[in-house]
């Protein structure tokens, strides 16, 4: 059994943190993406409202089989302070029963911990365990500076004895 990191990005910050994590952990990665238009002024208020009200959203791919993974990332940007659509529609989609996971939450500004808090929640209601969660600032942040915070995340946390 091995790990699978499972994740949304937008604008490409999640997407490499979750790369990171995976080349070090030597984890798979499942990237979804949501089918909705999420790019724009107007689209992007509309996606921070969907976030805010949990709404699910259709995605790709629409379901993940993680029953060959004992621990499971689940990473997410930080929208209005709460979870993707994306991420919410695909762990409403997985049964986490017995299963470890891990959770990770980018922003821009703040309010991550709260993200986290609600992605807890979800995941705790599908039977998972919560073993570790972070949250990584994205704001301003080159490319380089973010592979260096996610490796620092990764000796800080002692991420590399969740892997099986």
């Amino acid at each position: 059994m091995s790990t699978l990191f499972i994740y949304y990005s937008h604008g490409g910050k999640t997407d490499l943190v979750a790369k990171t994590l995976a080349k070090h952990l030597n984890g798979d990665l499942v990237r979804i993406h949501d089918v909705k238009k999420r790019s724009g002024f107007g689209n992007r208020l509309i996606s921070s409202i969907d976030a805010f009200r949990e709404t699910k959203t259709d995605i790709l791919p629409a379901k993940v089989d993680i029953s060959n993974y004992n621990t499971i990332y689940f990473g997410t940007p930080t929208w209005a302070g709460n979870p993707t659509p994306a991420i919410l529609t695909i762990i409403d989609r997985c049964n986490l029963r017995g299963k470890d996971v891990i959770l990770f939450a980018t922003m821009d500004g703040n309010r991550g911990d709260s993200n986290i808090k609600r992605l807890e929640e979800k995941v705790k209601m599908r039977g998972a365990r919560v073993i570790e969660t972070f949250t990584i600032a994205t704001k301003d942040k080159k490319p380089g500076q973010l592979v260096k915070d996610t490796e620092a995340i990764i000796e800080m946390k002692d991420l590399k004895m969740y892997k099986r």
